[in-house]
């Protein structure tokens, strides 16, 4: 039951520092998006996120800082296999079924629903 707990404050707390930049600075939506996903990043770099998904499980793996870490971790474990090619190569290793999955749910949304725009 902790967990769950620790999941839900973690979880909670990212998606309010998301809202908060985008009431409290007038962020747009992109912007906040990008913002969030560095911010993983970095923490990602120096090996700070890691312990967070290990603490707080998927209030932590979930958001979108997440897939900052992932970009990093990717990008870091390739570069040390492979060299500087492995930066490019390990980022997209890595996040490639998120990245899949975004396109082809969202093309199927967009089939059901027929955004305008």
């Amino acid at each position: 039951m902790e967990k769950f707990l620790w999941a839900f404050l973690i979880g909670g707390g990212i998606c309010v520092i998301g809202q908060l930049l985008l009431d409290g600075l007038k962020f747009t939506p992109a912007h906040t998006t990008c913002t969030l996903v560095v911010v993983g990043a970095i923490l990602g770099g120096f090996g700070l996120y890691d312990p967070l998904i290990k603490f707080a499980g998927a209030g932590a793996s979930i958001p979108i800082s997440s897939f900052g870490n992932s970009l990093v971790k990717g990008a870091l474990k390739e570069f040390q296999e492979a060299g500087p090619i492995g930066v490019l190569t390990g980022i997209f290793e890595i996040t490639s079924a998120g990245i899949s999955a975004a396109i082809i749910f969202g093309f199927l949304g967009a089939l059901v629903f027929r955004p305008k725009g």
